[in-house]
């Protein structure tokens, strides 16, 4: 997300940095991806594709359904078949993928619960990825869990006991706090990548994860 223009509309401003900060991610030994082509709209999933393409074996590049981009101001819900289909198409097209490992539908709002049911648009989202379907999985997101940097920020001597940031804390408190959640932090600059990656490798005393527990309720 963080590699289009800033409101995640339009090309950013250093291209060239964006290619070369993905082939750092495979590099560093990252194996998953977290996309859409309403990001930009379509411009994160053609840099992906100039970056990495021919895509390394192990590489997981998760695209999703459900939303578009017409303007500035907003991502409005994109769940009819015939629009759904074309989500599907230019995910393949942008990424020049033949087949998509994992697909994701957002049929909610991104910062709040939304009612009604979601059979139908899962209906349709089955017809458009008939091909190897698996049953989905209903995801629910809580706030803590949305944003780690500002719910749930260690207090001051814990960067210095454990010689990492408050962000790195943070990240790595996720994982530990759970072993069903995956990590897709999104950056667009070399420094924050490789402060993302020492989160993913730090081991939290007990004492760290109780005190961030209690601070993301």
């Amino acid at each position: 997300m963080q590699l289009a223009a800033p409101h995640v509309f339009g090309p950013p401003a250093d291209r060239e940095g964006a290619v070369a900060l993905l082939r750092e991610v495979v590099e560093l030994g990252m194996t998953h991806i977290d996309t859409s082509d309403y990001y930009g709209p379509h411009v994160t999933n053609q840099i992906i594709r100039e970056a990495l393409r021919p895509y390394p074996a192990d590489l997981r590049t998760v695209t999703k359904d459900g939303a578009r981009r017409g303007d500035r101001s907003g991502r409005p819900q994109a769940l009819a078949l015939e629009e759904l289909r074309q989500a599907a198409h230019e995910n393949l097209t942008n990424l020049r993928l033949e087949t998509r490992d994992v697909v994701k539908l957002c049929a909610g709002r991104l910062d709040s619960p939304t009612s009604g049911s979601v059979t139908e648009p899962l209906r349709c989202w089955r017809r458009c990825n008939s091909r190897g379907f698996r049953a989905p999985r209903a995801e629910h997101r809580h706030r803590w869990a949305v944003s780690p940097r500002s719910r749930a920020t260690p207090s001051p001597g814990w960067p210095t006991r454990l010689h990492a940031t408050p962000m790195a804390i943070a990240l790595a408190w996720l994982p530990q706090r759970s072993p069903n959640i995956l990590l897709i932090a999104g950056t667009s600059s070399a420094e924050h990548l490789r402060e993302n990656v020492a989160g993913a490798a730090l081991h939290l005393p007990a004492d760290a994860v109780a005190e961030l527990d209690a601070i993301a309720y």
